[in-house]
């Protein structure tokens, strides 16, 4: 029979939304800090050339600077104040939640609690300063080192005053973004940087719907192709919006206990393992890890001769490597199922689980407990990781036969993209329905209230 709650879930409705003036206020904030983002990355870094970082950014298309700016929202093509976006924090929190997992110190922190939990997010921060040094002094050395075929340079003044600058421009720009994304969480409807995430990859859908359109009518894409490409979008999205909620559950019985008639009952849970426990994090490393030698390879190419070996390895590379290429579909496909396998391993620790279970008294039925039910968690949990790299595979490298095919940039709707966007919208849509479902329950108590009295 279903619960009070499950009957008010079910009959959630938009004519309710009218009402929930908190939900309202939460909606507003978040759309309005989004534009903030918006704004931001069309503020150019202090002494740069935006006509030669245009010319320069043709020329690198295809490598690693091509997916962090579809997740900046083109601030990259443009340096912008937030051309490095979040992608540092998200590398350092990744980093720390490894280091969390292998290191004895930090895994006795992140037993603590919500201290625990409060100091590694300390040491994410500092580490999303300390790459953001590492990257933006980099990219100001690229930027003084490169000019167009036109003899434009990309920085007006070249010097150390310029890359001091820039360096406490991007840090600014990063660490703002990161203070946006909290505000969102707290005063918005959560997910402040997941969101930002995706508004830099949605904000790259009209230009390229445009550009789709410009090529209609001047007759270089058909119909069929792009019927094709949307009939392509929503099948993937319909396949990661059924996969990223697929689950195994498995059976938790507890002791029996005496209820209060004194009948003896015993307590039965699950413990949900997700299909894809990894998430997004296959598809990003196989991608950066893939694409830096062909970017190495696109920038030293500018001051090699194609005659000379060094010459001819680079042209190899960027032959072998680009995208829609057999090789590195195959090597894509293989990091993601290494990474699948690797982090999965990391995040979930059978042993922990089991040896949680036999504490609180729970087990699954027919394994013994201990030893046996971590066996048997790692058992599973690798036969559905199985499913989940083969299901990440699909997602990532079918855009990529379509690219190849097609000669259409469609790195906006890549597995990778694709999944941030849907598993950003999914979550962005129960937090919309959980504050619906709070707002009634608290309309439910009111009215209870208010009958009581009259009685």
């Amino acid at each position: 029979m279903a619960s009070r709650a499950d009957n008010i879930a079910s009959t959630l409705s938009l004519a309710n939304f009218s009402k929930a003036t908190e939900l309202k206020n939460r909606i507003w904030f978040t759309i309005g800090a989004l534009i903030v983002f918006r704004f931001l990355s069309f503020v150019p870094l202090p002494g740069v050339n935006p006509i030669a970082l245009r010319d320069l950014y043709l020329q690198t298309q295809g490598g690693i600077l091509d997916l962090f700016n579809t997740f900046s929202g083109g601030s990259l093509s443009r340096m912008s104040l937030i051309a490095l976006g979040v992608m540092p924090y998200i590398t350092a929190s990744i980093v720390v939640q490894l280091a969390a997992s292998l290191h004895p110190a930090l895994i006795a922190l992140k037993k603590e609690g919500e201290a625990g939990r409060k100091k590694l997010n300390q040491y994410t921060r500092y580490g999303t300063v300390l790459l953001c040094i590492v990257q933006g002094y980099a990219i100001a050395t690229g930027l003084e080192a490169l000019s167009t075929s036109r003899g434009l340079t990309a920085v007006v003044d070249p010097g150390m005053m310029f890359r001091i600058g820039a360096v406490i421009s991007l840090i600014g720009g990063t660490m703002f973004l990161l203070w946006l994304g909290e505000q969102i969480t707290s005063r918005g409807i959560g997910n402040g940087v997941s969101l930002i995430i995706m508004a830099g990859i949605v904000a790259q859908m009209p230009t390229f719907a445009s550009n789709l359109g410009a090529a209609y009518a001047a007759g270089d894409t058909g119909s069929i192709l792009i019927i094709a490409l949307i009939a392509l979008v929503v099948a993937m999205i319909l396949m990661i919006c059924f996969m990223e909620r697929a689950t195994r559950r498995l059976l938790i019985q507890y002791p029996k206990r005496a209820t209060q008639r004194g009948m003896m009952q015993a307590d039965r849970s699950h413990l949900p393992l997700k299909l894809n426990t990894a998430g997004v994090i296959p598809p990003i490393f196989a991608s950066s890890l893939l694409l830096l030698p062909l970017t190495i390879s696109q920038f030293a190419g500018n001051s090699l001769t194609p005659d000379s070996t060094i010459g001819k390895i680079v042209v190899t590379l960027n032959q072998y490597l680009a995208h829609g290429k057999p090789l590195y579909m195959l090597l894509y496909a293989a990091g993601i199922i290494f990474f699948c396998f690797f982090y999965t391993a990391v995040v979930f620790n059978p042993e922990e689980t089991a040896e949680n279970l036999k504490k609180n008294g729970g087990f699954i039925p027919g394994i013994r407990p201990g030893k046996n039910t971590a066996t048997y968690l790692d058992y599973v949990l690798t036969r559905i990781t199985v499913l989940g790299a083969a299901y990440l595979v699909i997602v990532c490298t079918v855009p990529e036969y379509f690219m190849s095919l097609t000669g259409l940039p469609l790195l906006f709707m890549g597995g990778t993209s694709l999944l941030i966007v849907v598993n950003v919208t999914v979550d962005t849509i129960t937090q919309i329905q959980s504050h619906l479902l709070a707002h009634q329950y608290g309309d439910l108590i009111k009215k209870a209230k208010l009958k009581g009295r009259l009685r």
